[in-house]
């Protein structure tokens, strides 16, 4: 397990804003994770109570990597979280990336400029080597998004999950990508 010390700032795209979670945030949360739609794809169900989604934020404030809540730079209003967990090291420095977004919000290419953002700083603040991710093997928007970005598909998990991979040295597309923000 990794044990360096990285501090998450707030973060900004074009259209994007950045904020990491607190408790604060539980209300927002609970009504983007009791969609359907949302956790479809997910290894969570649905909420139900305010309760799960103070859990969901609990978890990430206590684990090595952090969590983000993403919001519309125009409207400020909450549109989905992205972040990292799951910190290891091992001979490289891994951190596995998730990511959500509310359905009003798919299909604007708002994911991908939010991925754009947190990979490049994965890469370069929190000096990560490999940024890796599981994606259900249904869920084709993410797929389709993983493989847009450069991440190489490796092996098939079970339970259909796929498992990709984007190594800092390798990061081939998304270097160009990074470079035109």
């Amino acid at each position: 397990m990794n044990t360096k010390i990285v501090e998450y700032p707030p973060l900004e795209t074009e259209r994007i804003k950045f904020r990491i979670l607190t408790l604060d945030n539980a209300e927002e949360v609970f009504m983007h994770f009791s969609d359907i739609n949302v956790t479809m794809f997910m290894d969570i169900e649905p909420c139900k109570h305010i309760k799960e989604a103070e859990e969901i934020i609990q978890y990430h404030m206590e684990d090595s990597g952090c969590r983000w809540g993403m919001y519309d730079r125009n409207s400020e209003k909450f549109i989905g979280t992205i972040g990292f967990h799951y910190l290891r090291r091992n001979e490289d420095f891994i951190a596995e990336v998730g990511f959500d977004l509310c359905k009003d919000y798919w299909d604007k290419g708002l994911m991908s400029e939010a991925m754009k953002e947190v990979i490049s700083f994965g890469f370069s603040q929190m000096g990560l080597d490999i940024i890796d991710a599981t994606v259900d093997s249904k869920n084709q928007r993410s797929i389709n998004l993983m493989r847009k970005l450069g991440f190489k598909e490796n092996i098939e998990l079970k339970e259909n999950l796929l498992y990709f991979d984007l190594k800092r040295k390798d990061k081939g597309i998304i270097s160009d990508n990074l470079k035109q923000k």
